[in-house]
């Protein structure tokens, strides 16, 4: 069947009639997989989701770059599937949706990704030859949209783009608990998973402020604790070298911290930074003097490492000769 949208810039053909129609309002999520197609003689593909196995997540109401498709999903029902061709004055944004998408596909995670917008691409393009060209040749687009599944608001967990500042603060104190939980249980993995996701969001939270101000500040000390916990989890996994770099900006924002520096010592021990690690041992036994057996202890077993590093130095240089 097919009938005009926003006067016949839109027209939409069911393919698959849906099970039912559910009620949209702003902050519904709609997870849709998508297939885009010129409307030239070839019906050229452009993008299709099942290529990479991800379907789209859209939440309504949230400014999404590629207004259309906020449009078209509503006028579909669950598990409907239909074919809409669009005015190409409604799809303008659309090489550089599928910029993003397709660069976040290969992206690593934790990645940065460039921004593409109007002005960029005057200078780089969208880095894409099928893009490029539909960016200055506009058409009209065809999207074959197949709905997989409709919740509201209430009915799904909001991801942390989507919380306010309050509600990320409170996020924050609740994985760090769901960490701590995880770590006295021996669920190593999952302490570390939350409090990464967790500095993950006091960082978001930061670039908002300005260094040093008292906000930027509180939010750098419910960070020290996160970072302190990461790192441990982190030691016994025996990744040294992001220990040394949590610990480190750990005593950036607090230069007295005896656990970061004790951690840092153990990390550089065993990468065999010896000099350093008997620098942050030393002074964990000047802060905190009920350490100082303690420290000695470590120091000794790192003077006795070091030696014996040594011998197996020499031993492995003179088979050289």
């Amino acid at each position: 069947m097919d009938y005009t949208l926003r006067d016949a810039q839109i027209v939409k053909n069911v393919v698959h009639v849906g099970t039912k129609f559910i009620p949209f309002r702003v902050g519904t999520k709609v997870t849709f997989h998508y297939e885009t197609r010129k409307c030239d003689a070839e019906q050229t593909l452009i993008d299709e989701s099942r290529t990479h196995q991800k379907p789209m997540e859209l939440v309504l109401g949230k400014q999404f770059k590629l207004e259309v498709w906020e449009s078209i999903v509503q006028q579909m029902g669950l598990h409907e599937v239909a074919r809409f061709r669009c005015d190409k004055s409604l799809v303008q944004q659309y090489p550089f949706v599928s910029k993003t998408i397709r660069d976040a596909q290969k992206q690593p995670q934790g990645g940065k990704r460039k921004h593409c917008c109007g002005l960029t691409f005057q200078n780089d393009g969208t880095g894409y030859r099928d893009l490029d060209e539909l960016f200055i040749h506009p058409q009209d687009l065809e999207f074959t949209i197949e709905i997989l599944s409709i919740e509201n608001p209430d009915e799904y967990g909001k991801e942390a783009w989507q919380l306010s500042d309050d509600e990320k603060r409170t996020l924050v104190s609740r994985l760090r608990e769901q960490g701590n939980v995880a770590y006295r249980t021996n669920n190593l993995n999952a302490a570390r998973d939350a409090y990464s996701y967790a500095i993950g969001i006091i960082e978001e939270l930061m670039l908002k402020e300005k260094p040093n101000e008292p906000e930027w500040i509180e939010l750098a000390q419910m960070k020290v604790p996160l970072l302190l916990n990461f790192s441990q989890c982190k030691l016994l996994e025996q990744e040294y070298y992001s220990v040394i770099e949590h610990c480190t900006e750990v005593l950036k924002y607090d230069p007295q911290c005896v656990k970061g520096l004790f951690r840092r010592g153990k990390a550089h021990t065993a990468v065999c930074n010896y000099e350093q690690a008997r620098n942050d041992f030393q002074r964990v036994a000047e802060l905190d003097t009920n350490l100082g057996t303690a420290m000695r202890k470590e120091l000794a077993k790192l003077e006795d490492q070091q030696r014996l590093k040594d011998v197996e130095d020499r031993l492995k240089y003179c088979k050289f000769f």
